[in-house]
């Protein structure tokens, strides 16, 4: 998938359909001359419907509608006829994406199974027709009532990837290319900061035909909760990921504070983020050789809290071992 394909963030309007009204009639037949009341019911409003689709990644599809209507319900009829239901519309999302009121910025809900339907603008009830209100002291009532009006809603969709391993680290830490070592994607490679501009999504092959699915998301740099960079606006993928994978190069002047600052950035966007599984990865260690890994590894040893592994994307070292460690804190 391309970058620019790449749409996480859509604002829309949606409109349900109208009730269909119910009908006032009277019934006439030959030989018959008090048929008496037998307007038929309106028919209900059109729903518009989010439904989960696990085979979107996306909402590309959703970029440009910005008005979604759905249609109105029919009016009742004599012979007690009801009307026609109005036209239900179904827009299917990502699992992961979240439902705001745009106005409010409250989240309605979020679609998280595969299937999963939610109504985000409940059409109209229809009216009862006439023979509904037919009683021994009103045997011609001449009147029924009318279809419940449209809802419209200003809403905004958000989608947070959902992932089992996220990489997290400065622009140039080498996640695009461990994403491309160790999955099918093609994400962008280049030797400049901020090459990645949108989330990439990659599936781990694992012993045994077992998978797991890592993203790479675009650089933090000091100060991304505050909003610079481009790190604020894509941290909410990291919400969802069940293991935050810290790449660092290992020719950064001081590993553990590179840590720390990565760290914090998420402690100040979102303090939950703390709670998940936590491991380094120490990049681009093609570099060093013996002497000083086992140097950088004794000062590791005492300073870091969490578990680290040297790594090569280019040289193919240590990728095992890594897949290792992170199967086995996933399962």
């Amino acid at each position: 998938m391309t970058e620019g394909n790449f749409v996480d963030y859509v604002k829309m309007h949606v409109t349900s359909g109208n009730g269909g009204k119910g009908s006032v009639h009277l019934h006439r037949e030959k030989f018959i001359t008090k048929g008496g009341p037998d307007g038929g019911d309106g028919g209900r409003g059109g729903h518009v419907i989010l439904r989960g689709n696990p085979n979107l990644w996306t909402l590309l599809h959703l970029k440009f509608k910005r008005h979604v209507r759905a249609g109105h319900g029919g009016h009742g009829s004599k012979s007690r006829s009801s009307g026609a239901d109005g036209e239900d519309i179904y827009m299917d999302v990502p699992l992961g994406t979240v439902v705001r009121d745009t106005e409010t910025d409250q989240i309605l809900f979020e679609i998280t199974e595969e299937g999963e339907e939610r109504i985000v603008a409940e059409g109209g009830k229809g009216g009862l027709g006439n023979w509904h209100f037919k009683t021994p002291t009103n045997q011609t009532p001449r009147y029924a009532q009318p279809g419940m009006p449209l809802e419209e809603n200003f809403i905004t969709l958000e989608l947070k990837v959902l992932a089992d391993v996220g990489l997290v680290g400065f622009p140039n830490a080498g996640k695009s290319t461990l994403l491309s070592v160790v999955t099918s994607a093609k994400p962008k490679i280049a030797d400049y900061e901020f090459t990645t501009l949108k989330p990439n999504l990659g599936i781990v092959k694992y012993r045994d035909y077992q998978t797991f699915v890592m993203a790479d998301i675009p650089g933090i740099i000091e100060g991304a909760a505050e909003g610079k960079g481009l790190g604020y606006y894509f941290l909410r993928h990291i919400e969802r990921n069940s293991i935050l994978l810290f790449l660092i190069p290992a020719d950064a002047p001081d590993i553990n504070a590179q840590y720390e600052i990565l760290l914090d950035e998420l402690r100040r966007y979102n303090p939950e983020m703390l709670d998940k599984d936590r491991m380094i990865a120490i990049s681009k260690s093609d570099m060093l050789d013996d002497e000083l890994k086992a140097e950088m590894k004794a000062e590791l040893d005492k300073s870091l809290p969490i578990p680290y592994q040297f790594i090569s994307s280019v040289a193919q070292q240590g990728l095992t071992e890594l897949k290792d460690t992170l199967w086995k804190m996933l399962n």
